[in-house]
């Protein structure tokens, strides 16, 4: 028997519609590109003309009420993340929601309930768990490479101490700031590779001169998340003047694994690659970590190959499996939920000048 077609409808079609998640979902069989939401189409961003005879709504109410829709994905600014999740998933539709998952931890798990009373799927596009630096990372320590590790450093550091761009990402909404913006993609990779933290220490604001960022827009953070003999520390931040960004720096009793520069995924999209072209996600060498341990009584450092990346499309390959009843959702709305929890909680700390109980 061939296998379903699912029909995927998408509400905003702006840069992570166009560049992280159409180029995937073209790419998976079991799904369709089916419908879009845009309320404006201008002549040179008209999804009728990039995407012919796929469906055009003018509004979400229009499309969450065409029975033929399957799943619905919302990607559209933060603080529009929960009213748009809530009336698709009360539409009957399953739901993906673009990272960060809603502004409050109120919010994500109310809609939790509602998927479940509704009995759809729900999950989030961490879509950074498919780095191909953390699924290496992640190797060393199934492979006990790293022994007990004492030390966790993330990265997402960048020097743009100017603030250029005039978007809403640089605008001070609720969900909005750094700590939400990527801060969400390396907490979800500290708990999905730890658990949850014990205690949380959190600093949250602005490297920026005022005259850079005079709306208070909070650009940078770091967040220390302690466990029991372990501390680890989520940093992004924009002014790092280096040749070559730290990603990771991880410590432990049989050795150290060191990395620089990012995944390449991100850039290979919007150069207009995608998942199957030749050598798609792959590191060069140059880009590799090093992995120091002990030998012969001396520290050694070698080289770390990089892992060939299962790629983002992994998501909506696994979700196409979720929607046929064979297997779990990619990214459990509960561990979303709960990076959401840690982000407010960091928030809190770093305005009360304190560490907090998670």
């Amino acid at each position: 028997m061939a296998s379903r077609t699912y029909n995927v409808g998408i509400i905003g079609y702006g840069m992570s519609a166009k560049v992280f998640h159409i180029p995937l979902i073209v790419g998976v069989p079991q799904l369709k590109l089916y419908a879009i939401v845009q309320r404006t189409p201008k002549p040179n961003d008209d999804p009728e003309k990039d995407h012919p005879g796929v469906k055009v709504y003018r509004s979400v109410e229009e499309m969450v009420k065409d029975k033929a829709v399957d799943i619905v994905l919302v990607l559209t600014t933060p603080e529009t993340h929960f009213q748009l999740a809530k009336l698709a998933l009360q539409s009957g539709k399953n739901v993906v929601v673009e990272k960060p998952f809603t502004p409050t931890s109120k919010e994500a798990y109310e809609l939790i309930a509602i998927a479940k009373e509704e009995r759809r799927l729900l999950t989030v596009y961490q879509n950074r768990r498919w780095d191909s630096d953390f699924l290496t990372f992640s190797q060393l320590m199934k492979n006990d490479k790293l022994g007990r590790i004492v030390e966790f450093e993330t990265h997402f550091d960048r020097h743009r101490p100017e603030l250029t761009s005039t978007g809403w990402k640089t605008k001070p909404l609720p969900g909005g700031g750094v700590v939400y913006d990527l801060g969400a993609h390396l907490i979800d990779q500290v708990v999905v590779a730890f658990g949850m933290p014990k205690r949380i220490t959190g600093f949250v604001g602005s490297q920026r001169e005022q005259k850079y960022n005079p709306d208070g827009f909070e650009d940078s953070c770091t967040v220390l998340l302690h466990y029991d003999g372990m501390l680890a520390t989520v940093k992004a931040g924009v002014v790092s003047l280096e040749a070559a960004q730290l990603r990771y720096w991880v410590r432990g009793t049989n050795g150290t694994y060191k990395k620089f520069h990012m995944d390449g995924q991100e850039d290979e999209l919007k150069a207009g690659r995608k998942p199957g072209d030749a050598r798609f996600g792959v590191e060069p060498a140059e880009k590799h970590g090093i992995l120091t341990v002990m030998e012969n009584g001396s520290p050694s450092m070698k080289a770390c190959p990089t892992v060939e990346p299962l790629t983002y499309a992994s998501f909506y390959q696994q979700l196409a499996k979720a929607l046929a009843g064979e297997g779990d959702v990619p990214v459990k709305p509960e561990g979303s939920a709960a990076v959401i929890r840690l982000i407010e909680l960091a928030r809190q700390s770093s305005a009360g000048g304190r560490t907090l109980d998670v």
